[in-house]
């Protein structure tokens, strides 16, 4: 073993390297049986991001630029803990290439321009990408703080309904009947993380992560939130907060309001902070990923972005006082009993739990530079199913256009309500593209405008007057 309690490890040929050693403080995984003791926090608030992104899959290089900008957003806004959508450094709909190892090096090689790059630096980032542990295949989501990966969260569930083939892609992990964070399964990383970042190996498993000023953050990803026993339960029940779910879902009529319904619900009965970022737009399939990235406190939406836009990386957070959360259980007798049953039926509280001295996620809030708490509810913004059927098509239209080089589309008229719909779908696109570009003639809207209708030579910052020029 190397890496995380790297100096405690038995028997290694290798002695530790200062890095390793500095590492060993950032994860303080106890060898002993004795459990982690979880003490009250310092500061009790905290500012969270998440996103929707727009990924490509197989685009690799693409994929990390939209995520650094997605990490550089977050920490403008004052955020220490960034959520991203699933399986977003390689792309959701990679289908058949997930059989292939070379995705699997190039997610690894990506991870690691992330980390070089300063994605993590002072920022928890919950990144999504497949790893292949002990010959198996896991749809994971993995930590990472200042360089140095915290943990490896394997998908417990995988979606095989309507379009979603996941089991043919990745296996559901389940947790050894004797999973201890105080012994964890470690999964040993590829030479490289050595050679760059000083560390061999990670903790692999259903754990969550308890930062030095007491903060507690796990992981549930996409289909888990579905199932009747979700990941959300158990993890509420553990004492932890903060809940990001990292998700790759597709549009469909009216599936918002499941979403926010299933999101609210979790928080209302167990309390917490539930994050949700999805990825958006076509990322070289038949589906529209229709983004809407929340942020949940104990049954109300505090912040949401929106469901159907052109632009490739969108970032919304919101500071939370813990302390909420906590008076919210404590409040609630039934959720009291189950949580100290659950931790007498485990052998003591904190028993998944990875604890993370090193890493201080709250903020201070002395009385001159307290931030602004988001307690108020937010006016959720649901489309009718007529905008549905209409904003979905139009922003799979424009990402269609612009990522196969085409300089336009060809609609046959017949006269009937195929060919007309079709022809108002484009017209939608070209209000929303216009509009994005006219808001900001030097951003990725306006580039890909002028590329697609053969304005980008010279220095132009051309941009169309209407929808109708476009």
């Amino acid at each position: 073993m190397s890496g995380f309690r790297r100096a405690a490890s038995v028997g290694s040929p290798y002695p530790a390297s200062p890095v390793e050693q500095s590492l060993n403080n950032n994860v303080n995984v106890s060898q002993t049986n004795r459990p982690i003791i979880t003490t009250s926090p310092a500061s009790s608030l905290i500012t969270v991001a998440t996103c929707n992104l727009n990924q490509w899959a197989l685009d690799f290089d693409g994929n990390c630029k939209r995520i650094l900008k997605s990490c550089a957003i977050a920490k403008e806004q004052g955020a220490t803990y960034r959520l991203g959508p699933e399986l977003e450094i390689c792309g959701y709909g990679c289908e058949d290439h997930f059989l292939e190892n070379d995705t699997f090096d190039h997610c690894w090689e990506s991870l690691a321009l992330l980390l070089e790059g300063g994605a993590t630096d002072g920022l928890l980032c919950d990144f999504g990408m497949p790893v292949l542990h002990a010959g198996v295949r896991y749809n994971c989501r993995v930590l990472c703080y200042d360089r140095a990966i915290l943990l490896i969260r394997p998908k417990t569930a995988m979606a095989d309904n309507g379009n979603y083939r996941e089991g043919r892609y990745f296996t559901a992990y389940s947790s050894p009947a004797n999973s201890d964070a105080n012994c964890p399964e470690m999964h040993l990383l590829p030479s490289n993380f050595h050679t760059q970042f000083g560390q061999r190996d990670v903790p692999f498993g259903l754990y969550y992560i308890q930062s030095g000023d007491g903060t507690t953050i796990g992981c549930e990803s996409c289909e888990e939130l579905w199932t009747p026993h979700a990941s959300h339960i158990d993890l509420a029940l553990r004492g932890v907060e903060i809940i990001g779910n990292g998700s790759g879902s597709h549009h469909e009529l009216r599936k918002l309001s499941t979403r926010m319904e299933l999101m609210i619900s979790a928080t209302r009965k167990c309390g917490g902070v539930y994050l949700y970022s999805n990825q958006r737009g076509c990322d070289g399939g038949r589906t529209y990923y229709d983004g809407c990235a929340m942020i949940v406190v104990n049954g109300r939406i505090v912040a949401q972005a929106p469901q159907f836009d052109v632009h490739e990386v969108h970032v919304i957070s919101a500071t939370i006082d813990l302390d909420d959360v906590r008076s919210y259980r404590a409040c609630n007798p039934a959720f009291g009993i189950q949580a100290a049953r659950m931790a007498t039926d485990e052998g003591g509280a904190g028993r998944h739990g990875l604890s993370c001295n090193d890493i201080e996620l709250g903020q201070s809030s002395t009385n001159n530079s307290r931030p602004k708490v988001s307690s108020e509810d937010l006016e959720l913004r649901i489309a009718s199913p007529e905008e549905e059927c209409c904003l979905g098509p139009a922003c799979w239209m424009w990402d269609f256009l612009r990522r196969s080089g085409a300089a336009g589309f060809f609609l046959p008229l017949s006269g009937g309500a195929d060919s007309s719909s079709v022809a108002a779908i484009v017209a939608v696109m070209c209000i929303l593209v216009t509009k994005a570009a006219r808001e900001n003639p030097e951003g990725d809207v306006a580039k890909e405008c002028r590329r697609v209708c053969r304005k980008d030579e010279g220095n132009s910052l051309w941009v169309p007057a209407t929808p109708q020029e476009m």
